[in-house]
């Protein structure tokens, strides 16, 4: 079972003795989201060259579509952050 341990500033997963370290959640979770949109991009091309799965390889398109606009906002979202003002 892999060791998860959180630091203030990276996510470090412990897994026997390799260790992958992670510049806290919003870059994992970037990460995560380029890899499954990959996938549906893929899986969706595969699906498409045979007629009896088009409509099915077409889903897998829109939604590597839909999950394109989460990058923007993931970058967004760790550019900037709100800090209580001093005044």
């Amino acid at each position: 079972m892999p060791k998860i341990k959180d630091e203030k500033k990276y996510v470090d997963i412990q897994m026997g003795k390799f260790q992958l370290f992670f510049n806290k959640k919003y870059r994992f979770i970037s990460l995560a989201n380029d890899l499954s949109l990959g996938l549906w991009f893929l899986i969706g091309s595969i699906l498409f060259l045979f007629k009896h799965t088009q409509t099915i390889g077409t889903i897998f398109f829109i939604l590597g579509s839909a999950q394109l606009l989460g990058r923007p906002v993931l970058k967004i979202i760790h550019a900037f952050y709100l800090k209580k003002g001093s005044s």
